[in-house]
């Protein structure tokens, strides 16, 4: 989720309980029209839940299921698990001497220090969303990020080799500027299985500007633990033809505008076959650039700005009204956004007759329906009935200024960040099913 200008991470949910993705890149798979294409087959692991790090001035929400990619980094290689987070500019590493799953700057002879009078602390660090600044005694540009469920990092910029996948069929290693961040705070990565983030939005210090990738997407299944991850151009024979939406771009500085993220426009919702009355000039960016709606893969659910959200769940309850049983306990918001619960009685799936919703952009439309719509709350239980919540948060109550289109609504579609074009593209797939024909084992 990334919005008032602070990246979100890439997160996946797949199961009910806490799990991680991990992209296994020993083997990666070149596409055979593509050879520039690489194929990542991924894989569910749940984090233990005593590795989330707890703070009492935290927000309530967490992410506890990340989408990582091992990498090597530094001269000799040293083995970095890292978040893949398409919501996020600068990547960085946990740095440490001795932590096994921190790299230690001072082992690789390749890795430097850059200084604050460095062009790229200066000028390529405008887009972070806290000004880069200046180490006094050590005079080492110095980054803190911050992001939308209150967790931090801070440390210094630096660079290093960074190598994607198995070295003997990956390109030549890329020097890559990073934060070597001593201090972090994130509910996203387990210490116990992460060692960074990597940022994959459109900014000047992005992993994919750096290694100027033009093109990636990915698939997530609803099934299983089967997933793809395609850096480079897709050519799949089996896929339908992927509709695209073109970015939004507002080059005038606006303190609420994200200029770096995934941005298109939202051009209504609609709930079945119902169009909601919802004035087209609440879905464009205001005059502050609060409003503009994200793609971003690190978001677990979608939120919507108060009022197209309040016009949304009114339908939605209208709609299933005898088929889903209100929670009806106005002091009860999951994770202090989601405020509208139900009962599902336990070992019964949700029903199949709740009406879908669809998110239509310009050119292209998403459909989330089924399970995507409710998640189950782990633990909570009102006699025999699980309490199930709607998958739409309030932006208002987070308090976030933009619609973000979250992963949770992108399972089960092959979604593709062209930057070449401009554009992000959907086209609804079985990920599992495109897993087996592509030949990747978990």
């Amino acid at each position: 989720m990334a919005t008032l200008l602070l990246p979100f991470l890439f997160l996946i949910l797949l199961s009910q309980s806490p799990t991680s993705l991990s992209i296994r890149p020993n083997h990666p798979h070149p596409l055979p029209s593509k050879p520039k294409s690489l194929i990542f087959p991924l894989k569910t692991r749940s984090i233990p839940p005593s590795s989330l790090p707890s703070s009492p001035n935290k927000l309530r929400f967490h992410h506890n299921v990340t989408l990582t990619v091992s990498l090597s980094v530094g001269t000799p290689p040293q083995n970095a698990t890292m978040v893949l987070d398409t919501g996020s500019e600068l990547s960085w590493l946990r740095c440490a001497t001795s932590s096994p799953l921190s790299f230690n700057p001072y082992a690789s002879s390749s890795f430097s220090s850059i200084p604050c009078s460095s062009p790229t602390c200066v000028s390529q660090a405008r887009d972070l969303p806290i000004p880069a600044t200046c180490e006094k005694s050590s005079k080492k540009c110095h980054v803190a990020l911050s992001y939308s469920d209150a967790s931090t990092s801070e440390g210094s910029l630096s660079s290093d080799l960074f190598r994607l996948g198995d070295m003997s069929a990956s390109p030549s290693p890329i020097r890559t500027t990073f934060g070597c961040m001593t201090s972090a705070f994130d509910s996203a990565l387990d210490p116990t299985a992460t060692t960074g983030l990597l940022g994959m939005n459109r900014g000047a210090l992005s992993f994919v500007t750096q290694t100027e990738t033009r093109r990636f997407s990915y698939c997530i299944s609803d099934r299983d633990s089967s997933g793809v991850l395609l850096i480079g151009s897709t050519n799949l024979p089996f896929m339908l033809p992927l509709n695209y939406t073109p970015f939004v771009q507002i080059n005038l500085p606006l303190p609420y505008f994200d200029r770096v993220a995934y941005s298109v426009q939202l051009d209504g919702i609609r709930v079945g076959s119902t169009q909601l009355p919802i004035p087209k000039s609440v879905l464009l960016p205001d005059h502050t650039g609060a409003g503009q709606t994200m793609v971003d893969s690190g978001t677990q659910f979608t939120f919507l700005l108060g009022d197209p959200y309040n016009i949304l769940r009114t339908e939605f309850l209208r709609q299933t009204e005898g088929i889903l049983t209100p929670l009806n306990e106005p002091d009860y918001v999951f994770q202090g956004a989601f405020d509208l619960c139900f009962r599902v009685p336990e070992g019964k799936p949700v029903p199949v007759y709740v009406p879908s919703v669809a998110l239509v952009f310009k050119g292209a439309e998403m459909v989330v329906a089924g399970e995507r719509l409710l998640y189950k709350v782990p633990g909570e239980k009102r006699g025999g009935d699980g309490v199930w919540c709607f998958t739409f948060g309030n932006s208002d109550l987070v308090p976030i200024s933009a619609y973000v289109i979250g992963h949770h609504h992108q399972q089960n579609v092959w979604v593709e960040y062209d930057l070449e074009n401009g554009r992000v593209g959907f086209a609804p797939v079985k990920c599992d099913v495109a897993s087996q024909k592509l030949g990747l084992t978990l």
